[in-house]
């Protein structure tokens, strides 16, 4: 009786023992289930691709900016130097070769250390568990995520060797300042692909993962140092470098990138395509796709226009000593065309991005001044009129709605008389323009300079003739090629193509284009310019060795000042000018102010090219003709220039220096 009661107690604790089990491995199979069923498949590792840098290159192939959310660049375990393999694995997780994802030694001292801090702290990761969160899990510190993270570790040692866990980890860490591994963060901090780095320079990155803000050089320099410290002694103490190279290490200055890498070669340029590419491609895959866009600037050109800017705005504030600063510091624009594609060789649009933003090349709506007026010559000569053409320039006035008059001045403040279209436009006499326009109608003007390529709304009435209606330097610069391009508006465009990772065809742009002027008047113009330079405003560019056409603009109180011109390859337009529309000072022009910036850039643009002329089409003659009477010169006249003309149009009758056809200047 007794052994039969014994046999049934020891039948009962068997059976709870046996249920015990069941719940027990019940619940710890039901807390696995729990822990992982969210988990993402370890397969995701080996098609995982991370958000890439979208590169913009010049038209030279050199890398201008980039587009990205987290900035990395993947690079093979080979192309890492192996002070830096190193220093990681010294700082981060030195039984990294010897563990299998989780350091259970690593493990306990972090758990002690919690317990002495009295809360939960970060702490006991290896690489492996880093990795998991990095490419898995949310940043949460949690008893739950530390052991779905301990889980993925051990799940990735299972599948891939060391050194493929090692090369994950390093092209996908934070390393602070937008850098994800440690390709991105040597270009970010020095300038350099990582297998340029040197040894103290690869101990201040491996420094960083800990804490990316903290140890920042950009942010905490000594911290930074300091910390670059600890991880040299970390490899001098592993025996992976000597006292000797630990001591020239710990000496040397951080060298951090110039400007630390905030900025880019052409920032008004890059800023400008964004939204562009944007639209094209979408914000997603364009800051995550690892693109190249390939885009028209010349990387060298826009370096020359922007030195050429701030020596010309320099030279301003040196006139002018009491210039202001912000809205009331001089400012300036560049733009470079392609003269017969439209594509956007230079683009500048202040004199420090950092500072403002805003592109002054294309956002400021600006009084282009007498800069507009080709575009009135060149209407004039569609409707019939030649450059031989006479107006008489003397004093007007023109009532206005409400009583009042309106008397236009020559900035000269005087008269020429009788005076050729061409003459007019090289001095840039403002009633011969207006009388002009007058009898030309402004609103077919303002049809005809959108037909151009402008895309302000233009006013319609008569001061269009000094230039009054706002508009943007590129949209001057792209009326203007029209003139260097025969009479074909071509649309300005600064995007070539875009590839994607693998460097197949996205896109590729197909800019529009228009026959909008005859050859013949484009050329008339072309040659009404060139004397510009050789006798009028812009005589100050006479000196540069190759054929040149262009026009100054100023407007009242010289509140703008530019000068827009073109040789037979590019067009170049140059505005100089304040914010606030405050004046740059007296006697400020678009001569004086604008034309020796364009003048030093052209002379570095085209420095080695040919100079070879302005191509006259077929129907065009050229004739020695009197600038003042518009007659043919017959070797006694003041002031002759070789003149185009459609043929059949030129003038016929001799000019007879001195007997009367010459006409006094008046006040």
């Amino acid at each position: 009786m007794k052994r039969r009661r014994t046999w049934r107690k020891g039948h009962i604790i068997l059976v709870s023992l046996i249920l015990l089990a069941g719940i027990v491995c019940g619940s710890a199979a039901g807390a696995f289930l729990t822990l992982t069923h969210d988990l993402p498949s370890i397969q995701e590792l080996e098609d995982f691709r991370p958000s890439s840098v979208t590169t913009v290159l010049s038209a030279e192939g050199q890398v201008l900016g980039e587009f990205f959310v987290e900035k990395r660049v993947p690079v093979e375990l080979e192309e890492i130097p192996p002070y830096l393999r190193e220093a990681v694995v010294a700082t981060e997780d030195r039984r990294f070769y010897e563990h299998a994802g989780l350091d259970w030694r690593g493990i306990a001292r972090a758990v002690l250390k919690d317990i002495r801090a009295g809360r939960f702290k970060e702490g006991g990761s290896t690489i492996t568990q880093q990795l998991a969160k990095v490419l898995f899990l949310n940043p949460e510190k949690t008893i739950q995520r530390k052991l779905k993270e301990a889980i993925l570790a051990l799940q990735i040692e299972k599948r891939y060797r060391k050194d493929e866990i090692l090369t994950l980890y390093l092209n996908q860490i934070y390393l602070g300042a937008g850098a994800y591994g440690v390709e991105a963060a040597a270009n970010r901090y020095f300038g350099k692909h990582v297998w340029e780095l040197d040894l103290a320079q690869c101990a201040l990155i491996a420094g960083l993962p800990r804490g990316p803000t903290l140890y920042s050089p950009l942010v905490n320099p000594d911290k930074a140092l300091s910390r670059r410290a600890t991880v040299l002694k970390n490899l001098r103490d592993t025996g992976h470098i000597t006292d000797d190279q630990y001591k020239e290490a710990i000496d040397e200055p951080l060298q951090l990138k110039a400007g630390s890498g905030l900025g880019t070669r052409a920032p008004y340029f890059i800023a400008y395509i964004r939204p562009q590419l944007e639209e094209i491609l979408g914000e997603n895959l364009l800051h995550r796709g690892g693109l190249t866009i390939q885009t028209t600037i010349k990387e060298s050109w826009q370096e020359a226009a922007k030195v050429a800017l701030d020596r010309g705005l320099s030279a301003l504030e040196s006139r002018h000593p009491s210039q202001g600063y912000g809205e009331e510091q001089p400012q300036g624009a560049v733009i470079i065309l392609d003269a017969r594609t439209g594509t956007i060789l230079t683009m500048v649009g202040g004199r420090d991005y950092e500072s403002s933003q805003f592109n002054r090349a294309t956002m400021a709506y600006r009084q282009p001044g007498s800069a507009f007026k080709p575009i009135i010559y060149a209407y004039a000569l569609e409707k019939g009129y030649t450059q031989a053409d006479r107006i008489w320039d003397g004093p007007v006035s023109y009532h206005q709605p409400g009583g009042s008059v309106w008397e236009p001045h020559n900035y000269s403040g005087g008269f020429e008389g009788e005076i050729t279209l061409r003459k007019a436009l090289e001095i840039s006499q403002n009633i011969v323009t207006i009388k002009l326009l007058e009898r030309l109608g402004p609103s077919p003007v303002v049809d005809f300079a959108h037909h151009l390529g402008i895309e302000s709304v233009l006013r319609s009435n008569l001061s269009l003739a000094l230039g009054t209606s706002e508009t943007t330097l590129l949209e001057l610069a792209s009326a203007y090629q029209v003139f260097a391009n025969g009479g074909i508006w071509v649309e300005p465009s600064g995007i070539v193509e875009v590839l994607d990772h693998n460097g197949r065809s996205l896109w590729k742009d197909t800019p529009a284009s228009r026959l909008v002027l005859s050859q013949e008047t484009a050329y008339i113009i072309t040659n009404m310019l060139q004397g510009v330079i050789k006798n009028g405003t812009g005589r100050a560019a006479s000196s540069l060795p190759w054929p040149l056409a262009g026009k100054t603009g100023t407007t009242e109180d010289s509140r703008d000042a530019l000068f827009v011109g073109y040789s037979p390859t590019i067009v170049t337009a140059v505005w100089v000018g304040k914010d606030n529309g405050s004046s740059l000072g007296e006697k400020e022009t678009g001569a004086r102010a604008a034309l020796p910036i364009w003048r030093e850039i052209m002379k570095k643009v085209l420095q080695g090219t040919t100079g070879n002329d302005f191509e006259p089409p077929d129907n065009i003659t050229l004739v020695k003709m009197d600038e003042r009477t518009g007659l043919l010169a017959d070797g006694k006249c003041g002031e002759v220039a070789e003149a185009a003309f459609t043929k059949g149009t030129e003038p016929t009758e001799q000019c007879s220096g001195g007997t009367g056809h010459e006409l006094e200047k008046f006040r």
